[in-house]
């Protein structure tokens, strides 16, 4: 038996700051992971100092973040999957998508892939972001609606009959590993523990950004033990993560004693589910995880 998890992202280094460690317990218990990046990020900018005089980043980023995705597989051991798309950018206001870019290509066009690789791996569980994307990035808002709408096409035998045969995936999540509750509850026990801490100032202005958002989650899952996997797989990606940056890298044994959970929204399951969860895989029949 094998529970197979999928997770749709926008671009390399997306799944290694939402979900690595929980591609890390899976595997850990014997579970498969598939990882699908729809874009090579090529319009990406180079967010690590240290990385400004590396020749690649300037002459080829596409390929760089190719290296950077290899090594953060190799660190976690998950399967990957290019989409094969062209970064969309991040335009500013009135600034229109460049031509052919992944976020401009039609829904029912741009998700035949997809489907083709639901119907190959025929994943129990689905992770994705939600309708905002996550944060409102047009390759993060299009990664959202592809998933969503391969989702149900896959399950739908009379759609893209050449993509193979019809899967329907039990289980759609959207990650909710972002939360003012649980950047409070860091914070808290970061103070408690470390007072002269340069990283509260940064805590502090994080507290600020997620004040009074809502807490969604309905499935927690315990990645205590992964915490350095998911650090070693973000580092991987050195162009777009600093290696010491406040954001992605907080005090694993604050992370372990505040909140050792990676979070998740259940948005819709085929099969009988109770929550709150502590398992993606909750209500799926032993039977239907071969």
């Amino acid at each position: 038996m094998a529970k197979r998890l999928m997770a749709v992202h926008a671009h390399p280094d997306d799944e290694s700051s939402k979900g690595a460690a929980t591609y890390a317990h899976y595997l850990a218990e014997g579970a498969e992971v598939m990882v699908v990046s729809c874009t090579g990020g090529q319009r990406g900018s180079i967010l690590n100092p240290a990385v400004e005089d590396v020749p690649m980043a300037h002459r080829d980023l596409a390929g760089l973040r190719r290296l950077e995705m290899a090594a953060a597989q190799r660190a976690i051991g998950f399967e990957h999957r290019w989409l094969g798309y062209y970064d969309s950018g991040l335009p500013d206001e009135g600034e229109p998508l460049p031509a052919l870019s992944f976020a401009t290509i039609p829904l029912e066009i741009s998700a035949e892939p997809l489907v083709r690789l639901i119907r190959e791996f025929r994943p129990h569980v689905l992770v994705s972001y939600d309708e905002n994307g996550g944060y409102p990035h047009p390759d993060h808002i299009r990664a959202h609606e592809i998933a969503v709408y391969a989702r149900d096409a896959a399950a739908d035998a009379a759609r893209y009959p050449a993509a193979g045969e019809a899967w329907q995936i039990p289980k759609l999540y959207y990650d909710r590993l972002f939360s003012s509750q649980k950047t409070r509850a860091v914070y808290d026990e970061l103070v408690k523990r470390y007072p002269d801490s340069p990283l509260i100032a940064e805590f502090q202005e994080m507290k600020r950004w997620l004040t009074e958002s809502p807490y969604l989650a309905t499935t927690r899952i315990d990645v205590g033990d992964h915490l350095e996997k998911k650090d070693a797989a973000l580092r991987s990606h050195a162009s777009q993560v600093a290696p010491d940056s406040p954001f992605f890298f907080w005090p694993n044994d604050v992370v372990r004693a505040a909140w050792p959970t990676d979070d998740y929204q259940l948005i819709d399951s085929k099969v009988p589910a109770v929550t709150p969860e502590t398992d993606l895989f909750a209500g799926i029949p032993e039977a239907e995880l071969a």
